[in-house]
């Protein structure tokens, strides 16, 4: 009950602050009810579920930490793809690999696979309980990959709670 008086309140709050509407009584009876409506809605898709809120795993604080590195990797392979566009005379290889990832969960799997895709040169082009297929332009992105780097960070992102 708590996690749902918390989300109305959240919801509410933004309403106020985007809307900016704080002396009209039916525009303020119209945010109540919206808000009151998303938080029934998320009730019936059971995002207010205390039994799986307990099973989901938890992103730790290392986020933090992961996002500085993986906007430097970002910038990397942007100035790599550039030098390749730009220059005719290096190599593009394109390659397909598969990437068995040590994740726990699904939510460290589609961190894994977006952080593959946002950078550029390498697509995730499939993902499945225990696979992950990517595309690389180039061998040396591919073989990036498979040393596993990326990998371990997003495994140390997750904390599993007992």
């Amino acid at each position: 009950m708590l996690r749902a008086l918390g989300l109305w309140l959240v919801c509410f709050g933004l309403w106020l602050l985007l809307s900016g509407y704080f002396d009209v009584p039916l525009l303020l009876t119209f945010g109540v009810l919206s808000c009151t409506l998303v938080v029934f809605i998320a009730w019936r898709v059971e995002k207010l579920d205390p039994e799986e809120q307990r099973l989901r795993p938890k992103i730790g604080p290392q986020i933090i930490l992961y996002w500085p590195w993986l906007l430097w990797q970002i910038v990397l392979a942007n100035l790599d793809v550039a030098k390749r566009i730009l220059n005719p005379q290096l190599p593009i290889s394109p390659t397909m690999i598969t990437l068995k990832p040590t994740q726990h969960s699904e939510m460290g799997r589609v961190i894994y696979a977006n952080s593959i895709t946002l950078t550029p040169g390498t697509v995730t082009t499939f993902l499945s309980e225990g696979v992950l297929e990517v595309h690389a332009l180039t061998r040396e992105a591919a073989e990036s990959l498979l040393e596993g780097d990326m990998d371990r960070r997003v495994a140390a992102l997750e904390r599993r709670k007992t």
